[in-house]
């Protein structure tokens, strides 16, 4: 419920959000064009430059769960303001950066901005949107998320034609003072409650997720194998899992108020959600790499045109959001994912059948545009489904370990796709055939079957992936008549 006096406009509050959403989405993918650009410009080493995009997804991942907690006790409104703040300076910084270091720290700014809105969207439209007409919202929400992975390499692109790779980050300091000026109009100022803040949880949540995601993150760069003298990769990762599981124990046992509320998994659907949306951000972030690289290095299209091959993607996804949303408000829609998340496998296996064929490579905007289908039935549909029930004072918590596995499966994706990506080729080339990131333009003629054989077969790892989600929605319970806030206010009278 507002504290304003004004009506609220969800609508309104909405789109505003999405804007400052959106654009902190873009910055997970945008980089990754122009690393070569931020190496030479910065004159920097390639470790040194992708830490750029590792720091700011590090910093982004690793406290979702406190962030959407802070909403709670402070206000969404007011989180997701500071956040979109500090998110449009560190911004301002990255594009005025002269060294790798100064990026890499403007960077770790940014990702912190990014935790700190993120949890707030899904948050704010839990509590603004009636649960019958949320499946519009969090359709809209979804491909939002969707969407903005697909874009990122195009912007990037144009961009760096254009202007250079300072603009990738100058871009974002119009749209967040656009984004600052509507969320300070629309959204509006929400209850909170007088939460206790759980010190220990937020130590031992913030450390065991830092050594996973960076174990899982590095892993790849130090090829699995040590780090520093005798401590090893698995060692970092085994020991972040140890540490998640003793707050999952302390979440448990304390006798205050805990950072994550173990009630939320007793909610069927919302566990069944959270599992799901982890296959999704593994899916979604893994099945761009090995697609972009047959464009560039098989078919020989430039960045920008090789991200064009995506268009109907994103355009497929938005103008099916809001039928499909609409749907979903009036109907117990819990097969709605199911069939999205069957629509991205039947895209990728026509993205890989087609690698396989050597087809023209126009007919690749087929399985591009089914992915669109599979996009709008899957992202919205499956946010919807999870939080219906949820109590409102749980918003935050309940969007923080949504967003969280997310990011974990993002995270988890980009590393399983690039070890597969080099194991792949080099089955098909051979020892020496280097990794895909040293390759620089068209393959020669010679290389190319083999290397597109290489790259359909890695997107089996997305393919299987999204398969073990789609099997994780047929434990959907119906959805229920009514939500946990209806029921009680039935109870009450």
């Amino acid at each position: 419920m507002s504290v304003n006096s004004a009506p609220v406009r969800p609508w309104a509050a909405l789109w505003a959000m999405v804007i400052g959403f959106f654009m902190i989405l873009v910055d997970t993918t945008i980089v990754s064009v122009a690393n070569p650009s931020i190496m030479s410009g910065l004159g920097a080493s390639l470790t040194a430059t992708l830490w750029a995009t590792s720091a700011y997804l590090l910093a982004y991942a690793v406290p979702l769960l406190i962030t959407g907690r802070l909403g709670d006790r402070f206000g969404q409104r007011r989180v997701y303001l500071i956040g979109l703040t500090v998110f449009t300076l560190s911004s301002l910084a990255c594009g005025l950066a002269g060294e790798i270091t100064t990026l890499i720290i403007a960077r770790v700014f940014q990702g912190l901005g990014a935790a700190l809105m993120t949890p707030q969207t899904m948050a704010v439209i839990t509590r603004i949107f009636g649960p019958r007409e949320r499946g519009s919202a969090m359709a809209v929400w979804g491909v939002t998320a969707g969407v903005a992975t697909l874009v990122g390499p195009i912007l990037g692109g144009f961009l760096l034609d254009g202007f250079g790779w300072e603009w990738i980050f100058f871009i974002n300091v119009p749209v967040g003072v656009i984004a600052f000026a509507l969320a300070l109009k629309y959204v509006p100022k929400l209850e909170t409650s007088a939460h206790r803040f759980d010190g220990l949880g937020v130590l031992l949540s913030a450390v065991g997720m830092f050594l996973v995601v960076f174990g899982i993150q590095e892993g790849e760069a130090f090829e699995w194998g040590r780090i520093w003298g005798p401590v090893t990769v698995w060692m970092l990762i085994a020991a972040g899992l140890v540490i998640l599981a003793l707050f999952v124990v302390w979440q448990r046992v304390q006798r205050g108020e805990p950072l994550m509320p173990l009630v939320l998994f007793r909610n069927r659907n919302f566990s069944v959600g959270s599992a799901t949306i982890v296959t999704v951000g593994a899916t979604i972030t893994s099945l761009g790499l090995p697609i972009m690289f047959y464009f560039q290095l098989v078919e020989g299209l430039s960045p920008t045109r090789a991200a064009l091959m995506l268009v109907p993607t994103a355009v497929v996804s938005v103008l099916m959001a809001r039928p499909v949303g609409t749907y979903v408000d009036a109907h117990d829609s819990r097969r709605v994912s199911t069939i999205g998340l069957g629509l991205v496998a039947l895209g990728l296996l026509g993205y890989a059948a087609m690698m396989w064929a050597q087809v023209p490579v126009l007919w690749m905007l087929v399985p591009s545009a089914v992915l669109g289908f599979g996009n709008s039935f899957m992202w919205g549909p499956l946010a919807s489904i999870t939080t219906f029930s949820l109590d409102r004072s749980l918003a935050g918590a309940g969007s923080g370990v949504y967003n969280t596995g997310r990011q974990v499966g993002a995270v988890l994706g980009a590393a399983a796709m690039a070890a597969l990506m080099q194991g792949r080729i080099t089955a098909q080339l051979g020892a020496g055939a280097g990794g895909p990131g040293e390759a620089a333009g068209q393959l020669p003629e010679a290389l190319r079957e083999g290397f597109g054989i290489a790259m359909g077969q890695s997107l089996i790892l997305p393919v299987s992936v999204i398969i073990v989600g789609l099997l994780l929605t047929l434990c959907f319970a119906p959805r229920p008549t009514r939500t946990h806030t209806e029921a009680v206010a039935v109870a009450a009278k």
